[in-house]
């Protein structure tokens, strides 16, 4: 099953995305994910065409948003950054993300790309181990962990290079029973303007996902709805020569074996907001 979310009349429901586009909705998100469910739902009102809605991100608004840096062994090294020994952990604010077909806003001139596979939690969990860890696991989706770099490199931190408004594509979650182990080397790549630029397998991950729930889960509750994004492969636009970066114009697809993709517009942003 594909979840997804959607806006109608001031609430944001969730509901099964079909492959004819149709969706059938399951109830108020923050609700949902109270107790979620992976099953398909009984028809409870009438469908949805995907089109005919405004569609948004999955994922609840208390939702933690823990992102993995250098995790792909290839990405590492195009960077010139040593293989790290403990998970690199820094987070996004969960109104960074945006839903598929949403426009990303060109923040600043050095703007990139990055697919990274998405672990969404489903049940909660707390010091669980490895080889537990899949068991909590509602399902998974792709991520578009838009950066700017010039932001992100001003400090130590990366939260701010990281946490641009309208940043982080999201696409529907597929539920674990239709992914298997994320591990078996699923290919993960980004187009920009049809032109692939990351092209890769998800065994490059240096920590897989078993790894992170269980570290993560050291010293947190993980609670459903709680995203963790694992990291992106080699082909990022800073790391070429020359580099390449995002341009209002230009349409980013990023796509995993197994899950799906989310696929985006780069526009101006707007003009100042001041009080």
């Amino acid at each position: 099953m594909k979840l997804t979310a959607f806006e109608e009349d001031g609430q944001i429901l969730v509901g099964a995305l079909s492959a004819d586009g149709t969706i059938t909705p399951m109830g108020q998100r923050e609700a949902f994910w109270a107790a979620p469910q992976s099953s398909p739902p009984a028809a409870s009102g009438p469908v949805r065409r995907a089109e005919d809605v405004r569609l948004q991100p999955a994922i609840p608004v208390q939702a933690r948003i823990a992102c993995i840096g250098l995790n792909y062994r290839k990405h590492a090294e195009e960077g010139g950054s040593p293989i790290p020994e403990v998970p690199v952990v820094f987070c996004r604010w969960t109104r960074s993300t945006i839903a598929d077909g949403d426009p990303v806003w060109h923040v600043e001139e050095r703007l990139d790309w990055e697919v990274e596979l998405g672990v969404v939690i489903g049940k909660p969990m707390y010091k669980v181990p490895p080889e537990r860890a899949l068991d909590g696991v509602y399902g998974y989706c792709v991520y578009n962990d838009v950066s700017a770099r010039r932001y992100q490199r001003q400090s130590l931190q990366w939260g701010m290079g990281k946490n641009g408004e309208a940043s982080g594509p999201m696409s529907a979650i597929v539920t674990a029973d239709e992914v298997g182990d994320p591990a078996d080397g699923l290919r993960i790549t980004t187009r920009v303007n049809g032109e692939t630029m990351q092209d890769s397998s998800t065994s490059d991950m240096i920590f897989d996902c078993r790894k992170l729930i269980a570290y993560m889960s050291e010293i947190m509750v993980l609670q459903p709805g709680d995203l963790i994004i694992t990291g992106t492969p080699e082909g990022v636009g800073f790391a070429r020569k020359p580099p390449v970066y995002l341009k209002p114009g230009d349409r980013v697809e990023c796509e995993i074996e197994r899950i799906g993709r989310v696929a985006n517009p780069v526009i101006a942003p707007p003009d100042p907001i001041l009080p």
